[in-house]
């Protein structure tokens, strides 16, 4: 039988027919065929996720959307990528920073109710604190930590320790955290953290370019995962489709809008030849401009206010911008946004800025659900801070710049921005029958204010005294007189 097909003209033979019907039934065989993994696809070509055990480099297995570094990076880029251009992202990041960091936390050292004889040390402490919220743009830094946690769903601040007892950190990128080659197979070591091969949770090392990092020089908080987990999932994973989805739906109501709005009007000639409609163009054209490039001659005809148009039967106008329903295609934009919000547990308004269906004052009250997530989140970074000041106030302990017992004897309050709407005088009455009846000192009234209690001190001081000697003027000049 040979293997080609009969040359036109031929006569067909036995075996050719028998080819082109082998040929045939092969062929709607393998149009049939169905791949059973289809159903496990998105109508943007992604695989859905595997659900199974990720092991995270230890002992146990967590379910996890990522099951290699190389997985996780992925991930990470396209959160990203949705961070740095899409609008919706960018709100929803800016605001989650906006009321759960604001304008950055305040720290204030105070003697512990059972210390004594320690009447200057927390002044002492305080001072190691704001050098280093100085130092290190705290305020500032702060902000972009907690942006960062949400964008990469993981950030880690690097200790830097200086023989005179200040405190430097600085940010690692966590592409920068790896496994090096070396201790690829080794699962105590993954994902660039070396653990307690027997308690994933106990960290003695992270792998910063490859070299090994003490645990202890590096503060580690990540988000979206368990404990056992080694690396952190970005915040907006979970919605990433929803996000695309969203902006593309957006920019194709822009684009189509804009085409139709374009459109002026469009004359329907019924039955005319084309050179009878070019014809009519010509004659009812108020301006020809003819384009020096291509030699093109366009017709224009202008349109006064008021115009009424008078045309033979044949010719039909059309408006296309009133068949724009730009009402239909925004409700199924906010229903994406709404599928976001609920992932970061936020009204709507906050995500799109869309505030004609919401009420703050409802909205941020004390039970609402957005007040306890935002307060979660003000708990999860007082800790973390908190964490990272003592570390501050150890290492200056350890270089004789305070005591080595200094956390036995101070605290250290954490000042975080209110979250519910108050009425400033009802509060400001509390606080005064608080104070009278000794359940609240000026010290904690200054910092719940926003205020600095020893500023404020120095300057009613300092109002005082020139107060004082403004009267003492005036005395004088009342006996000179």
């Amino acid at each position: 039988m040979s293997d080609h097909a009969p040359t036109s003209g031929a006569t067909a033979t036995p075996n050719s027919s028998w080819h082109a019907r082998l040929e045939e039934t092969i062929n709607e065989l393998w149009d049939n065929v169905v791949d059973p993994r289809e159903a496990y696809v998105d109508t943007d070509g992604t695989w859905w996720d595997e659900v199974g055990a990720f092991r995270g480099g230890s002992r146990g297995a967590v379910a996890g959307p990522f099951r290699s570094e190389m997985q996780l990076r992925e991930i990470r880029e396209r959160c990203r990528d949705v961070a740095l251009r899409n609008e919706f992202a960018i709100n929803g990041h800016e605001n989650r920073v906006s009321y759960v960091i604001g304008s950055g936390h305040t720290y204030q050292a105070v003697a512990r109710h059972d210390a004594a004889g320690v009447d200057d040390l927390p002044a002492s402490v305080q001072s190691v604190i704001d050098n280093f919220v100085a130092e290190n743009h705290w305020h500032q830094r702060q902000q972009e930590l907690f942006r960062r946690r949400d964008r990469d769903g993981e950030v880690f601040l690097r200790y830097f320790f200086d023989p005179d007892g200040h405190t430097r950190v600085r940010f690692v990128e966590p592409e920068q955290v790896a496994t090096p080659a070396e201790l690829a197979h080794d699962p105590s070591a993954s994902y660039g953290i070396q653990t307690d091969p027997e308690d994933v949770e106990t960290v003695w090392s992270y792998f910063i370019d490859g070299v090994a990092v003490p645990a202890d020089e590096i503060q580690h908080r990540r988000i979206g995962v368990d404990c056992n987990v080694k690396r952190g999932l970005p915040l907006f994973y979970p919605v990433l489709k929803n996000l695309q989805r969203a902006e593309k739906l957006l920019r194709n109501m822009s684009v189509v809008a804009g085409i139709q709005s374009a459109i002026a009007l469009i004359r329907r000639h019924r039955g005319a030849t084309s050179s009878g409609v070019q014809q009519f163009v010509q004659d009812t054209a108020s301006e020809r401009v003819t384009n020096s490039g291509t030699g093109q001659t366009t017709s224009y005809r202008r349109y006064p206010p008021g115009t009424i148009l008078d045309t033979h039967g044949g010719v039909e106008y059309d408006f296309p911008a009133t068949n724009v329903d730009a009402a239909s295609y925004v409700a199924l934009l906010q229903a994406e946004l709404r599928a976001v919000a609920s992932r970061l547990v936020m009204p709507e308004f906050m995500l799109g800025s869309n505030a004609s269906n919401a009420n703050y004052s409802s909205t941020m009250m004390a039970e609402g659900p957005a007040v306890k997530m935002f307060e979660r989140l003000q708990a999860e970074q007082k800790e973390d801070d908190l964490a990272l000041i003592r570390r501050v106030v150890r290492h200056a302990a350890s270089r004789g710049v305070l005591p080595e017992d200094v956390l036995d004897v101070v605290d250290i309050r954490v000042g975080l921005p209110r979250l519910v709407s108050r009425d400033a005088l009802k509060e400001a009455q509390l606080h005064r029958i608080e104070l009278q009846q000794g359940i609240l000192s000026p010290q904690t009234w200054s910092m719940t204010s926003g205020l600095d209690y020893a500023q404020e001190q120095s300057n009613i001081e300092k109002h005082r005294r020139q107060n004082a000697d403004v009267t003492d003027v005036a005395r004088t000049n009342t006996h000179a007189t």
